[in-house]
């Protein structure tokens, strides 16, 4: 049987740079290695292009003369491994670009294995939202939470073993939670350690397992958490609640991630510790001063507008804003003085102020 064209068989054309031909021949390599369902043949033939085609002596006779003029070699031999280490010998790649660490890692069994002497299992992190008031969010509050979550198991307790019966050494891994091999590879022996699946890592597994959750160490179970809100909370903070997440056999469970979420106030509106709103005034008031009822977050409170006063002006009522976090004081409440001038007067009002602005002549009205 006729051999294939080497460039064929790694995928790329007869211009093809050094670095193309490498990447093609990895990417080829990973498709048709027989430990992960590959063609014995087809990997072989891939090897052999590539022996070929990366020494470039051995390309610039292939391109002149063909399959001829490179005879034998180490890739033709039949041995996919030569020329790749010796016996025992151990290589790490770092595949950059071509993202082939992910995937050698799971040809190979990898992964971000657990248990003892690994990571910490834990349980699995949750994150729900609450709704609140602005007034709650002025001086705190509480709120009881019902979420269903995994917890850990009543009868076994989280331990995964029946009752009255105990955790035994697993026989899959010897009790070490890894099970280690070495697999031949064109990049040389790499050796490879993944969590057992078995005892997951534990090195331990139940003589019997637990006849409710079935060696699972956990139950779903609706849960109510009641959680303390604190005085000045805004909106969009988050609190986290540690190990209130979801429960995992042989580990703590995740955490719990709250969103705050604060209505928005028909009256009322914040910045930092400042709350802020505003109140009409007619002219009159605003000319000769006035006092006025303002509605704040702790209630009514009474505030003096003095004579004189322009629309806009801004008058501060201190220890009446948010409270901050990080102590007892209180932000001030900003109330905005708005002065309305009447668009609708009656004959007798529009005599008056015609005859208070002649008085004034050319001076204008409050000149």
């Amino acid at each position: 049987m006729a051999k294939r064209d080497y460039y064929e068989v790694l995928g790329v054309g007869k211009s093809a740079s050094a670095d193309e031909i490498k990447k093609a021949f990895r990417r080829a390599a990973v498709k048709h290695h027989p430990d992960r369902g590959g063609n014995e043949t087809d990997f072989k033939e891939v090897n052999e292009a590539y022996e070929v085609l990366k020494d470039s002596s051995k390309r610039q006779r292939y391109d002149q003369f063909g399959h001829a003029g490179v005879g034998s070699s180490a890739a033709s031999s039949g041995d996919p491994f030569a020329g790749f280490g010796g016996a025992g010998q151990e290589f790490h790649f770092d595949f950059g670009d071509l993202g082939l660490g992910d995937i050698l890692g799971s040809f190979f069994g990898g992964g971000t294995g657990t248990g003892r002497g690994g990571q910490t299992n834990r349980g699995r992190d949750v994150q729900t939202d609450v709704e609140i008031t602005f007034e709650q969010a002025v001086f705190g509050t509480e709120v009881d939470l019902n979420l269903n979550l995994e917890d850990n198991c009543e009868h076994c307790k989280g331990t995964t073993v029946e009752p009255g019966y105990e955790l035994k050494k697993c026989d899959e891994c010897d009790g070490s939670g890894q099970i280690k091999r070495v697999t031949r590879t064109i990049f040389g022996n790499i050796a490879q350690a993944t969590t057992c699946p078995k005892c997951h890592g534990q090195g331990r597994t139940p003589e019997k397992a637990c006849s409710v959750c079935h060696g699972q160490g956990t139950q779903r179970k609706n849960q109510r958490i009641n959680l303390k809100i604190p005085a000045g909370i805004d909106d969009g903070a988050t609190i986290r609640l540690r190990e209130h997440g979801e429960a995992i056999a042989h580990g703590p469970k995740g955490d719990l991630y709250i969103n705050i979420r604060v209505k928005p106030h028909k009256k009322f509106t914040r910045e930092g510790d400042l709350i802020l709103s505003s109140e009409h005034i007619n002219m009159v008031d605003a000319a000769l001063g006035t006092e006025i009822e303002v509605d704040t977050v702790d209630g009514p409170v009474k505030m003096k507008v003095p004579a004189g006063t322009q629309s806009g002006t801004d008058f501060k009522l201190s220890g009446h804003g948010v409270h901050h976090m990080k102590g007892e004081s209180r932000g001030a409440h900003i109330v905005t003085v708005l002065v309305d001038t009447p668009t609708k007067l009656s004959k007798e009002q529009l005599k008056v102020l015609k005859e208070l602005k002649d008085s004034k002549g050319k001076r204008g009205l409050f000149s």
